[in-house]
């Protein structure tokens, strides 16, 4: 009898019965009714990747990257866009309108214009509750459950502020002892895409739902820095992120907070639409 007829079965040639991934609950199928069905939650929460020796050097220190670039449409603002749209009772006729990188004055004139008759509806994600409610209710709970409550250290970039407003009130609550580490660009001109500074602005251009008193700290990154990090994460674990992530790394890996304990990061997106951007440092 020759020796591959003596073979020990293994998981990697076991030829699976259709049986075997039968279940009553649809997990193992993964079949849906619906692209919304795939909504993160802490029943389904976005995966988490831990960084190898390669990217953190710090032998004490666990550093968890949250990949919100896995949701549907490739970023965090899926769960936002959820909660604010089930928040909205639209009319015949409506047309949802929403800022991008801040231009709520654009925006707020064309819903609150006579001349347009209520034709144009906006959730604003840079004011809305629900922006905050989103991250309380999911992002929050995920990262919890998914650590089994172990973590030191909650690193998001400030943005609108819903994130790491929701997420570092859920986790607050859940043990004080937690830090909570906003990043952000080292400059008021960056190209860091959905980041906000927040240093030194004046009170009425400060993002009106993020909860300041949530911070522990905050930390300014450049735009070089950013974007190298990023680079050496996709080289080095294979990880494909944009800059605003790099950022976030960049402040966890750099900053002179301990290296010790669980690091939770958010990566907001993927690096699909950061191509040419990443490319001036390439």
């Amino acid at each position: 009898m020759s020796a591959q007829s003596n073979a020990k079965i293994t998981p990697l040639n076991r030829v699976w019965q259709a049986d075997d991934l039968l279940d009553k609950d649809n997990s193992a199928r993964r079949v849906y009714d619906s692209i919304i069905d795939l909504a993160p939650s802490p029943e389904n929460p976005t995966p988490m990747v831990r960084l190898s020796e390669r990217m953190n050097p710090h032998a004490d220190y666990e550093v968890l990257l949250k990949l919100e670039g896995m949701n549907a449409f490739g970023s965090i603002k899926d769960r936002t866009a959820l909660y604010m749209l089930r928040g909205l009772q639209l009319k015949a006729g409506q047309i949802l309108v929403e800022p991008s990188a801040g231009n709520t004055g654009v925006v707020k004139s064309m819903v609150e214009s006579e001349a347009y008759g209520g034709k144009y509806v906006s959730p604003n994600q840079y004011e809305s509750k629900l922006n905050v409610e989103a991250h309380y209710r999911t992002t929050g709970p995920e990262i919890w459950n998914q650590t089994k409550g172990d973590i030191d250290y909650f690193f998001a970039g400030i943005g609108t502020g819903g994130t790491i407003s929701g997420v570092g009130r859920f986790l607050k609550e859940k043990n004080p002892n937690i830090k909570i580490i906003g990043v952000e660009p080292a400059t008021r001109q960056h190209t860091l895409s959905g980041l906000k500074r927040i240093t030194g602005l004046p009170d009425e251009h400060f993002p009106k739902i993020l909860d300041r008193d949530l911070l522990d700290d905050l930390i300014s990154v450049t735009d070089e820095e950013a974007s190298r990090a990023g680079i050496e994460v996709a080289r080095k674990e294979g990880i494909m992120v944009g800059p605003t992530t790099g950022a976030v790394l960049f402040a966890a890996l750099n900053s002179d907070l301990p290296k010790n304990g669980k690091a939770v990061l958010i990566s907001a997106d993927n690096a699909a639409r950061y191509v040419s951007a990443y490319s001036k440092y390439l």
